[in-house]
């Protein structure tokens, strides 16, 4: 498995692909953003760890760009930025897990692991489209539409409604979204998934006369036609 590790500390990046290297993995280094990018785009690698602080292009962009290349390659984000208004920033520009510093080694390598694993599973998922009551979602070409009607989504809200799609009329608890989605332990101290289940709630359910998304007081959210 090939990773490129983004990361402008160089004592960080070399931690990071010492202990990458001892699990078999085989590590790129990058100490900017321009360089990331450049190499993130010439090369198809398993997964991409980025810092979000970085000289010549910051992170957040750098993950933009890259998603729009390459909108299927896992990206771990690392910061010294944890708050709510930190995390929604970092996945809205397509991150898929984000790591606050300082961190150990090994929670790094449980992220690492659980997005390689389910990236797998999509790739070879042979049902690439979801439907519920009058939703439709293309997992090949990233399209949602409702009612014929397409909906612009943003990589990390596709990801919360392919679950929701995935498991239709149950309820799912704040802590099961933050393990199947995330791929993290839910922080009780944020609320990054009710976030998130606003942000679909006003792109699904706003302009249509029946609702999807329904919040279970205590409990979680449910997908139900109502």
């Amino acid at each position: 498995m090939t990773i490129l590790i983004i990361e402008d500390d160089q004592r960080v990046a070399e931690l990071i692909q010492r202990g990458l290297e001892e699990q078999g993995f085989a590590p790129t280094l990058a100490y900017d953003g321009l360089s990331g990018k450049k190499l993130a785009l010439q090369n198809n690698y398993d997964l991409i760890i980025t810092d979000i602080i970085l000289p010549k292009l910051d992170g957040i962009d750098l993950c933009r760009q890259i998603r729009e290349s390459k909108p299927d390659t896992p990206i771990i984000m690392l910061t010294a930025l944890g708050t709510t208004d930190d995390k929604v920033e970092g996945f809205d520009a397509g991150a898929d897990d984000y790591l606050v510093k300082p961190f150990e080694m090994r929670e790094l390598l449980v992220r690492i692991r659980a997005l390689l694993k389910r990236n797998n599973k999509t790739a070879n998922s042979t049902g690439f489209i979801l439907r519920f009551a009058d939703l439709e979602m293309n997992l090949h070409t990233k399209i949602v539409k409702r009612d014929g009607t397409e909906i612009s989504l943003t990589p990390k809200e596709f990801n919360l409604l392919e679950y929701m799609l995935q498991n239709p009329e149950r309820v799912l608890s704040r802590v099961e979204i933050a393990e199947k989605v995330w791929d993290t332990h839910f922080d009780t101290g944020t609320n990054f998934i009710d976030v998130y289940i606003n942000y679909l709630r006003k792109k699904i359910d706003r302009e249509f006369d029946r609702k999807l998304i329904h919040t279970k007081s205590g409990m979680g959210f449910i997908l139900k036609a109502e």
